[in-house]
């Protein structure tokens, strides 16, 4: 196992590999993109293990298709179901906006500015040199960088840590700081997925001292992640599609009622999420995590009312008062 850090970031892999399988007409084998992607290639030239290398593949697929990326995997005819010869590739058709969709000037300007804070934010040197080159050959760039941006977030310090961890095969361990504690706790896990639900990342993964696997919100990391020599408990296949039914599955059994202004911003964030029901002056809205909501709803104001559950309406009510107390 190579333990030395990969020579390129997590994010430069992506975009090449994104790059690459929009590029090609018949596809790309895996022993293609391992040994010429940018991000593959110079650790297959360095020497890293193969087995580590096809992990990060693998990886890079899961995240490709959370996003909504079609990846396209076939098997030529003539090679009688060798998946050894899969061909890969991104359709461009299939990757274009659906007939119809249209933006608005306003649209238009705000995925503009998501995507400008994203690229000037995230992107490394590598990668700004590979957007200019393209945008020399006359390609449009800001719909495709869009399509996968939120994969890399500013806020989630610890993400390219634990996706180098991952990789690696090692243990990890952080401060954790969970809803309604003052003081973190100390926590030592093997990595077994990242995955990304409601635009927050998520790390499930196998505690040490329980001995059980648990799921850990990203932004509730409040210390550097520091990798450990110990290797990691190795998880079973489909790891993470599992980790993000499980999340899934908490997001729709929690509904909060809430009363709100119609024709306010609220009205117009919360009427939009997967799953809610639109009643007259009241929403019924999803949730997963009841201190995130609570500070989300909090930040509209007098627009919203909750109305049920009341453990949610008391940590709203938390949250203004701690706004009151700050700004006092």
């Amino acid at each position: 196992m190579s333990t030395g850090s990969p020579s390129v970031n997590p994010e430069d892999r992506l975009f090449h590999l994104i790059l690459a399988l929009m590029a090609t007409r018949s596809g790309l084998t895996k022993e293609h993109i391992l040994s010429t992607v940018r991000g593959y290639r110079e650790d297959t030239e360095s020497g890293m293990a193969r087995e580590s290398l096809e992990r990060r593949f693998e990886r890079d697929k899961d995240a490709l298709r959370e996003l909504g990326i079609p990846l396209e995997a076939t098997i030529p005819p003539e090679d009688d179901g060798n998946n050894k010869n899969t061909l890969y590739r991104i359709p461009k058709g299939e990757y274009d906006l659906p007939e119809g969709v249209e933006f608005t000037g306003r649209d238009i300007a705000l995925l503009n500015l998501a995507a400008t804070l994203w690229r000037e934010g995230t992107l490394s040197k590598e990668a700004h040199i590979a957007t200019r080159k393209l945008q020399s050959f006359g390609v449009h760039i800001d719909e495709p960088l869009l399509g996968f941006a939120p994969l890399i977030s500013t806020r989630d310090p610890a993400l390219t840590v634990l996706r180098d961890a991952l990789e690696r095969g090692l243990q990890v361990e952080f401060e954790y700081l969970k809803p309604g504690e003052s003081v973190a706790s100390s926590r030592q896990v093997s990595p077994l997925a990242l995955v990304n639900h409601e635009g927050r990342w998520h790390l499930y993964s196998h505690e040490t001292s329980s001995a059980q696997n648990k799921t850990f919100l990203l932004r509730r990391i409040v210390s550097t992640v520091r990798i450990l020599a110990e290797e990691a408990v190795s998880g079973a296949e489909g790891v993470a599609e599992d980790a993000l039914a499980d999340l899934t599955n908490l997001y729709d059994q929690q509904i909060a009622t809430l009363a709100v202004s119609q024709d306010s911003d609220a009205w117009s964030a919360l009427s939009q999420r997967l799953g809610t029901q639109i009643g007259e002056g009241e929403l019924r809205v999803h949730y997963t995590d009841v201190d995130i909501f609570a500070g989300e709803l909090s930040s509209f104001g007098d627009d919203v009312t909750v109305l049920e559950p009341a453990d949610l309406r008391d940590r709203v009510i938390a949250h203004l008062r701690k706004v009151v107390a700050h700004h006092g």
